[in-house]
């Protein structure tokens, strides 16, 4: 729990106790409790069978669950019912993160509000009578509306969740939501409508449960196409760590790069999509240093002319490495460009201005940031305050003054934790890569009237 803020375990436990009284039975309502414990089972084998689980770095995120069952509940059930079926195979979800009871808890009480939620409006617009009568059209008003309100309500519980528990700013942190969730949950309503209908026909509910299948398939595949993601994840994971150990005093480095390259792009107000794009790209920028001879990036003192300009290689050698890599989209740009300069004096391809990607103009300043409040084998790292001093003195021709900006405000609002700045190299002869004063590592630019500091600190975070 521990890793999960203090605001956030309150939201959390708020959401969940609101969700407990949406299950809990309400005085004078009599489910078909037989119905309500067939699809309870239905739903937590579907949840296991389709591989869904809860997984990911944030606690709002998971690959989804399977809807149909869920949203024939709504159609079938009173509120409490409805809500009831989603709690135990949320429970018994697996997960693949830490803290995992935060996770299901989580889980489970936002299915079940969304369920009670959207069983409320169906049951208010007729729809049980609706599904029930002779003239099958008109339930589907009742169920479209009560599909937007289930999105709608799972939206607004996500949107919290980001805002508290990751602190991404509330004017950000619904974007995009809405659209992302109603899509799936449109299409398995219509899977769970059919499910209902079926379910109060003279067929019965073994009829009803044919329409799992192909729902099932589609789910399965959903879920092959998050383990092949993961696979990918798993791959660029393996990359870095080999970058790690190659050029060991900059251990950490692109993990930090990629949480900083988070920081710009939420700033800036891009999509969910896009930020992991930049994260990716930050963490790595310098999978090309697989590339340059070790010798190079552990030398004990200044490059030579040619050996900087074998250095200088290490970008185009990234681009090589992860351009048959899909899914990281302009990422690859970011490798290729990240040592472009603003007036054009960068390599490897001296652009200037917009004629570099934008997503290379973040990881540009998050490198030069982490390369400056890093501890590097000839130098304490500097203080977080003095590093955005330098970078707003070379924004314009170094770096792009709107990604400084955006730095510069996210710092103000979270800081920059010892965690994430303090990574010390391990320290002895050669093997701590600095290159002395004039090695290989020249990221960011250091200003002779900035002095050392002891540890870096952070600035005024709110």
């Amino acid at each position: 729990m521990r890793s999960v803020p203090v605001r956030a375990r309150v939201y959390i436990l708020c959401v969940a106790l609101a969700g407990a009284a949406c299950a809990a039975p309400a005085p004078g309502a009599h489910p078909s409790w037989p119905a309500v414990a067939l699809l309870t089972v239905l739903y937590a084998g579907c949840e296991r069978i389709t591989g869904a689980r809860v997984v990911g770095d944030r606690v709002a995120r998971g690959l989804g669950t399977f809807f149909p069952v869920l949203l024939a509940g709504v159609f079938l059930l009173p509120p409490s019912a409805a809500a009831l079926v989603a709690v135990p195979g949320a429970l018994l979800a697996r997960v693949d993160r830490e803290p995992p009871w935060v996770r299901r808890l989580w889980r489970a009480s936002r299915l079940a509000l969304a369920a009670w939620a959207s069983a409320c409006v169906y049951g208010a617009l007729g729809g049980p009578a609706a599904g029930a009568g002779p003239d099958f059209p008109h339930v589907l008003g009742p169920a479209g509306v009560a599909v937007l309100v289930f999105s709608a309500v799972l939206t607004l519980l996500d949107g919290g969740v980001l805002v508290t528990a990751e602190r991404v700013p509330a004017r950000t942190a619904w974007r995009g939501l809405f659209p992302r969730s109603l899509a799936p949950v449109t299409v398995h309503g219509l899977a769970g409508l059919m499910m209902a209908v079926l379910w109060t026909s003279p067929y019965g509910p073994a009829a009803a449960l044919l329409v799992l299948l192909p729902m099932g398939v589609s789910c399965w595949a959903f879920a092959q196409y998050h383990r092949e993601r993961a696979a990918h994840q798993a791959t660029i994971r393996a990359l870095v760590q080999a970058v790690d150990l190659k050029d060991k005093y900059t251990r950490g480095h692109s993990e930090r790069v990629g949480r900083a390259s988070v920081l710009i792009a939420r700033e800036l107000g891009m999509d969910d999509d896009r930020v992991e794009v930049l994260r990716f790209a930050g963490i790595l920028h310098d999978v090309g240093k697989l590339g340059v001879p070790t010798r190079l990036l552990r030398k004990d003192g200044p490059l030579t002319p040619e050996e900087r300009r074998i250095i200088e290689l290490h970008p185009e050698y990234g681009h090589e490495m992860v351009r048959g890599i899909g899914f990281l989209g302009e990422a690859r740009a970011a490798i290729l460009h990240h040592h472009e300069r603003m007036d054009g004096g960068g390599y490897p391809y001296g652009l200037t201005g917009p004629q570099i990607p934008e997503c290379a103009r973040v990881v540009a300043v998050a490198d030069a940031f982490d390369a400056m409040t890093s501890t590097r084998s000839y130098r304490r790292a500097r203080p977080v305050e003095a590093a955005v001093a330098e970078l707003k003195r070379c924004a314009g021709a170094h770096f792009d003054p709107v990604m400084v900006g955006a730095l510069t405000r996210a710092l103000e609002r979270y800081g920059w934790h010892p965690e994430v700045t303090a990574d010390v190299p391990e320290q002895g002869g050669a093997g701590t890569g600095g290159a002395g004063k004039g090695g290989a590592e020249q990221d960011a630019p250091v200003p002779p009237r900035v002095r050392p500091a002891p540890a870096p600190v952070r600035p005024g975070a709110r």
